[in-house]
């Protein structure tokens, strides 16, 4: 039984179609890439995945389950969802941040546990955000800031972690370290990670299948290989470019 599974969804904000038809399963344990132009429904759709938005057509299974079926806390055990950024409100320290990615497990009243606490330190360490991990968020640079966003995800302790633009603020380090642990995360703990990028290279390294969208729609979706080709990325982005292989890693490689 798939983890994931969307059929025919339908979205608009208003009169403006922004999905349009989206049927796909994911598999427990995949690394799905989302890519396509600006404007082709990327994290719209992410936002439908994790309940955020109601679409006006089709149906969502998580887990087997109907979406509609779920809490948000219920949701927030099976989902979580790593935004573009943050722009906390009060003046949280990252450490308290990261820790709100552990209240769907909390009691009534609210108590960390020592394995909360447990819990939030190695995903500061896995992310590398535990040396600031007493400053307020609002001191930090925006790659900083996606880092412990990313660090709260993983307190979540989630089955699926869904990523919009996660690398947009991080230098080459992080954007490499940040897709390794998401390979780690999968091989190791059996993570389900749908992640939106820019960087079609990176999503060709380290993605399982690729969701190619346009205007809304799926315009293809397979392995890396079978995705990345120049016609197809010449035809969704209208964009010129050479499609090889990049003699490293094999994955299939854009230039412009």
């Amino acid at each position: 039984m798939p983890i994931l599974q969307l059929k025919e969804i339908d979205f608009r904000y208003g009169t403006k179609e922004v999905l349009k038809g989206l049927s796909f399963a994911v598999a427990r344990g995949e690394i799905i890439g989302i890519i396509g132009p600006n404007g082709s429904g990327k994290t719209t759709l992410l936002k439908v995945i994790d309940g955020l938005l109601i679409p006006q057509g089709g149906e969502m299974l998580v887990q087997g389950s109907c979406i509609g079926q779920k809490t948000r806390r219920e949701l927030a055990a099976v989902m979580a969802f790593v935004p573009q950024e943050l722009s906390p409100g009060f003046p949280f320290t990252v450490r308290e941040i990261v820790m709100m990615g552990r209240y769907h497990q909390l009691g009534g009243l609210h108590f960390e546990s020592s394995r909360d606490h447990l819990i939030v330190e190695e995903s500061l360490a896995r992310t590398d955000t535990l040396p600031f991990a007493g400053r307020l968020i609002s001191q930090l640079s925006g790659g900083e800031r996606q880092r412990v966003l990313i660090a709260r995800a993983l307190a979540q302790q989630s089955d699926i972690m869904l990523l919009d633009e996660a690398t947009a603020f991080l230098d080459i380090k992080h954007q490499l370290s940040l897709f390794e642990l998401i390979k780690k995360l999968n091989r190791e703990k059996g993570l389900t990670v749908l992640v939106v990028t820019h960087d079609i290279n990176l999503a060709a390294r380290y993605t399982d299948r690729i969701i190619l969208l346009r205007d809304g729609a799926i315009h293809s979706l397979g392995s890396p290989a079978e995705v990345i080709t120049a016609d197809s990325i010449g035809a969704v982005y209208e964009a010129d470019v050479l499609v090889d292989q990049n003699p490293r890693t094999g994955a299939p490689r854009v230039t412009l």
